[in-house]
């Protein structure tokens, strides 16, 4: 079950404020290098996580496991024109800013520069616990954005390596993303399915393994 401690709340919304801030703004930022200013025009060029974080996302983020922020507006002509690598450049950009700040948390982790303390005698998150927390949620964050299904991440970069021939067919399925994963996530278990259990956890231990030791 769930935990909702107050340790708890204080690490995941700290950690959401700061983790999806930064992946919104990864996106803006490079397509802006890339000459698309509609970020900035639409005020996402900003580390503002007023700007970037969606209340029923982040809420569902905490209690669910899944969850969203805004989208950034991007003008894909724009991207192509600049570089046919566009596209997949700014959807990259999320995903590898989780990776990285997963992989500051993990040094103060793996070098043991903090007490392995998990209790804590009041209720904010010993630092042990919020980097443990912050670590895991960016790892997450990385590897579900990764899977190729509109409209995440994934979706871009993969899109990118297909065949020519392949593309006009995947872009056919964009429309049925959201279809798509909603059931992935919700009707997948009633089948005997689990997104998060079968697919992203193993790879999440698996990163902690390597980045944690």
């Amino acid at each position: 079950m769930l935990s909702l401690s107050p340790e708890f709340l204080i690490s995941a919304i700290i950690t959401l404020m700061i983790s999806l801030t930064i992946h919104e703004f990864s996106h803006a930022w490079v397509a802006s290098r890339l000459g698309d200013d509609t970020p900035k025009r639409y005020g996402r060029l900003t580390l503002n996580p007023l700007a970037h974080l969606d209340p029923v996302g982040s809420l569902m983020l905490i209690f669910a496991g899944f969850g969203w922020a805004k989208p950034v507006p991007v003008d894909m002509y724009s991207l192509r024109r600049s570089t046919k690598a566009g596209p997949m450049l700014v959807s990259l950009a999320g995903p590898l800013s989780n990776f990285l700040l997963a992989s500051l948390a993990a040094v103060p982790l793996r070098l043991n520069l903090v007490p392995m303390q998990i209790q804590s005698t009041n209720i904010l998150p010993t630092p042990y616990t919020f980097l443990i927390y912050f670590f895991t949620l960016n790892i997450g964050l990385m590897l579900f954005n990764l899977l190729p299904i509109p409209p995440l991440d994934g979706n871009e970069i993969l899109r990118y390596f297909l065949p020519t021939q392949w593309k006009v067919a995947w872009d056919n399925l964009r429309p049925y993303g959201m279809y798509i994963l909603f059931a992935l996530l919700m009707l997948g278990p009633l089948v005997g399915f689990s997104l998060v259990q079968t697919v992203l956890s193993p790879l999440i231990r698996a990163l902690q393994n390597l980045l944690l030791g």
